[in-house]
C-alpha cells in the first residue's frame, strides 16, 4: 500500500493536490500549520493508488509518496 507522507509545515494550503487526485482522498484539515495556512491529510488512505499526482501537483514539494518502500523521483531538481 503506498505511504503519502505531507510535510505540515512547507504546505501552503492551495488545494492543487486536492484537485489533482483522481481518488479524491486529499482534503484540507481543519487545522492551521505553523504559517497559518490550512494543510494538506489523507481522507481515506487505503484508498490511494499510488499515482503521485498529490506530489507532482504541488509546487512547495511538500507531498512525499513512498511505494513498496521505494521513494519515486521524476524530477531531479
Amino acid at each position: 500500500m503506498p505511504k503519502i507522507e505531507v510535510m505540515v509545515e512547507r504546505c501552503k494550503g492551495c488545494e492543487r493536490c486536492n484537485d489533482a487526485c483522481p481518488q479524491r482522498i486529499v482534503q484540507m484539515s481543519p487545522k492551521l500549520n505553523a504559517k497559518g495556512y490550512n494543510f494538506a491529510v489523507l481522507a481515506d488512505p487505503p484508498r490511494c493508488i499510488g499515482c503521485r499526482m498529490c506530489a507532482i501537483s504541488c509546487p512547495d514539494s511538500a507531498i512525499e509518496v513512498f511505494v513498496e518502500g521505494a521513494q519515486y523521483e521524476f524530477f531531479a531538481y
